[in-house]
């Protein structure tokens, strides 16, 4: 058995898995089972922003808005270099086209779909995790505008309605392409 050169670049790079839906929909969570299933890495977007401006995301918002605030997001998600990695992404990723195109570019687009009672739910135990709404919109109404853009933007959608983040990540992994998940390594 030979020992890889990890200095030097594969010779052919395995696609990234791109995780995409509401706030409280289980990126994260999901993101990092699979991560672990594949033995890659996970890279949380929301993470890197905080990391980026030294704050927390929702503070973020509440100062720049939303429009600057998905301007940002969309510089720092255009910025990621990774293959054989796992996104998990912010929300509202997907009001920004140039942050899609790139996401896309990196690998495939996987949405985790969440009804809305789970995502209210999920999203008052914890509501400083940053969400982008403008004054005067509620949850449901970020909700509904955005089922037609992840629809648009996802090659897979994964009912995660009644699965954990494990059978989640599983569930993922039978229904991705099997030569995206091969790199020489």
């Amino acid at each position: 058995m030979t020992t890889p050169d990890l200095v030097a670049t594969p010779a052919r790079l395995a696609p990234c898995i791109i995780l995409i839906g509401m706030a409280g929909a289980g990126k994260s969570t999901v993101g990092s089972a699979l991560a672990r299933e594949l033995g890659w890495a996970f890279l949380d977007s929301d993470h890197l922003i905080e990391a980026l401006y030294g704050a927390r995301l929702q503070d973020l918002t509440d100062a720049l808005g939303k429009e600057a605030f998905l301007d940002t997001e969309c510089g720092v998600i255009r910025a990621i270099k990774a293959n054989r990695t796992v996104i998990g992404t912010g929300g509202s990723v997907v009001y920004r086209e140039e942050a899609m195109r790139h996401l896309v570019a990196l690998g495939s687009i996987v949405h985790l779909d969440v009804p809305l009672a789970v995502i209210e739910e999920r999203v008052a135990r914890n509501p400083q995790r940053g969400l982008a709404i403008a004054p005067g919109q509620t949850l449901a109404d970020i909700f509904h505008e955005r089922e037609a853009l992840y629809a648009a933007w996802a090659g897979l959608r994964c009912d995660a309605r009644n699965k954990n983040p494990r059978e989640c990540a599983q569930w993922i992994l039978r229904h991705l392409p099997q030569d995206l998940l091969v790199a020489d390594v």
